[in-house]
């Protein structure tokens, strides 16, 4: 059975392939581009568990959370709530996001930003740091193993923090092949939608401490905070129980939680 991924990556994959502009000339233009701002620095330090804030539309399985939101206003109040990075979904097909949302939340804040897209190809690594992202997501069940080292490579060289999301033991092989050092546990299982809080637990426990360790998905607040971060989480991804609620800075700063 074909999962919601499959199709959205084979989507991707679809449009990648009719891409035909020269990855050389990609490269030259994003190491051109102006110093990022530091993402997985802005996890690491201190006792409180650090929130990088989603800017996120809609989604697949539950439709439209917040389809009318302002991306800057949204950024500015997730940096006064204490975020520490922002993710803004691209995807417009899926998730009804764009380059725009990114571009104009980056330009409202001085909060690192998060490309939360599905990259399937060099040419969508070079874009993330064209278009202004400090950071890239690879998923490793989106990818081959010697994809996503290639990609890890490459977005290193021109400039990029790398999250590597992952769900298992497995991938959490390919990540630390690739050289990941921001690795995400995403708690939604991909075939049935269902959160698994267990499985974030779990993997906290293998990851190597040299890695900084994000929680991604499922997060609906000071419960699951102090639990993920007493489980060894360094910071918590989290994007629909802020887009809805009647005030995000509020819910941010509860997500706050110290060791």
């Amino acid at each position: 059975m074909a999962t919601y991924l499959d199709k959205i990556l084979a989507r991707h994959r679809e449009v990648a392939a009719t891409d035909s502009r020269a990855l050389d000339a990609l490269v030259e233009q994003a190491k051109a581009c102006a110093p990022t701002r530091g993402f997985r620095s802005a996890l690491v330090g201190g006792d409180e568990l650090r929130v990088i804030s989603e800017i996120k539309r809609r989604s697949p399985s539950k439709g439209a959370l917040n389809a009318d939101l302002d991306p800057a206003e949204m950024a500015r109040r997730y940096e006064l709530g204490g975020a520490s990075c922002l993710s803004v979904l691209t995807d417009v097909e899926h998730f009804g996001g764009s380059v725009a949302d990114l571009q104009a939340a980056r330009a409202a804040c001085s909060l690192p930003v998060l490309r939360k897209d599905f990259t399937v190809s060099a040419n969508d690594v070079c874009d993330a740091r064209i278009m202004g992202a400090d950071c890239v997501l690879l998923i490793a069940a989106a990818l081959e193993p010697a994809e996503l080292a290639d990609f890890h490579a490459l977005a290193t060289e021109i400039g990029l923090d790398v999250l590597v999301e992952i769900h298992d033991e497995r991938e959490l092989e390919h990540a630390l092949a690739a050289r990941a050092t921001l690795v995400g546990v995403n708690q939604r299982d991909l075939v049935t939608f269902q959160v698994d809080h267990e499985r974030a637990v779990r993997m906290a426990g293998v990851i190597p401490n040299s890695a900084v360790k994000v929680a991604e998905s499922g997060v609906r607040g000071p419960d699951d905070a102090r639990s993920l971060r007493a489980a060894g989480y360094d910071a918590v991804l989290v994007g629909e129980t802020l887009v809805t609620a009647a005030d995000p800075t509020a819910a941010l700063q509860a997500l706050r939680v110290r060791a």
